[in-house]
C-alpha cells in the first residue's frame, strides 16, 4: 500500500484529468438525489437517468410516490435492475420522511441510513452533494481504482477503503476527490479495458505495470 504523500500525488494528476468531474445524476433537490443515488445501485448513471427524466415529471414529493399502488411505481422504473425492491424501499423511504421528518430529507448520516433503502454510500452522496459535508462514498468505481493504485489494499472492505482515503486525503478535498475518483474509474481505468497505455499514472501503478507486460507479451 502507497504513502499518504504518493497518494496525493497520483490524486493531483487525477484532479488535472477530471478538474470538472461532478455527480452525473440529474436531480433538482435533495430528494431527487435521494431516489437516484437509491435507484442507481448495481446500475449505470446513464440508465437511471433516462429513467428519472420521466419519473420526476410524474413524482415531485413524497406523497406523490405513495398515491400510487406499487405495481404502478413498478412499471415506471422496471427497465432498472432490483426494480421491485428498489419499488418498495422507496415507497418505505417517503412514508418515513412525512412521518418522521416533515417530508424533507435529513442532512445527517445517522438520520440517512434510517431510512429504507439508504445505506453508508448513498449518506454519503447525498450528504456531499446536497449538503456540501465533506464525504467520501466508495462505490465500485472508487473501490477498483484505489485498490489498482495501491491507495487501499486488494483484501480491504469497502469501509476499510473509505476510511484508508479520509485518512490519506485532506478533508476539504474529499468530495471533489470522490467524483473525480469515480469518472476516473468509469472513463479511464475501466473494469475490463483500463487505458493503462496512455495513463499518467502507469509508472507508479503496479497493476498497469503487470497489464502492460501481459499485453507485450501477447
Amino acid at each position: 500500500m502507497i504513502s499518504g504523500k504518493k497518494t496525493m500525488e497520483m490524486i493531483d494528476k487525477i484532479d488535472a484529468m477530471f478538474p470538472d468531474a461532478e455527480c452525473e445524476l440529474i436531480h433538482e433537490n435533495s430528494f431527487e438525489l435521494t431516489i437516484a443515488v437509491l435507484l442507481s445501485a448495481q446500475c449505470t448513471d446513464n440508465l437511471v437517468n433516462r429513467v428519472t427524466r420521466e419519473l420526476f415529471k410524474k413524482y415531485k414529493t413524497p406523497e406523490d410516490f405513495l398515491a400510487v399502488g406499487l405495481e404502478e411505481l413498478e412499471n415506471d422504473i422496471r427497465s432498472i435492475g432490483l426494480f421491485r425492491n428498489k419499488a418498495k424501499n422507496i415507497q418505505k423511504l417517503c412514508r418515513d420522511l412525512i412521518d418522521r421528518y416533515d417530508g424533507e430529507i435529513p442532512g445527517n448520516y445517522d438520520d440517512l441510513v434510517s431510512l429504507a433503502g439508504v445505506g453508508r454510500k448513498t449518506a454519503n452522496v447525498v450528504l456531499s452533494v446536497a449538503f456540501d459535508v465533506p464525504r467520501i462514498a466508495v462505490d465500485t468505481h472508487v473501490e477498483r481504482v484505489t485498490k489498482r493504485l495501491g491507495i487501499a489494499r486488494y483484501k480491504d472492505s469497502v469501509l476499510e477503503v473509505e476510511r484508508t482515503l479520509m485518512k490519506k486525503i485532506p478533508a476539504e478535498r474529499w468530495s471533489k476527490t470522490h467524483h473525480q475518483l469515480i469518472f476516473f474509474g468509469r472513463y479511464h481505468c475501466l473494469s475490463r479495458s483500463p487505458k493503462c497505455d496512455v495513463c499518467p499514472l502507469l509508472e507508479d501503478c503496479r497493476e498497469g505495470q503487470k497489464r502492460m507486460k501481459v499485453k507485450a507479451g501477447q
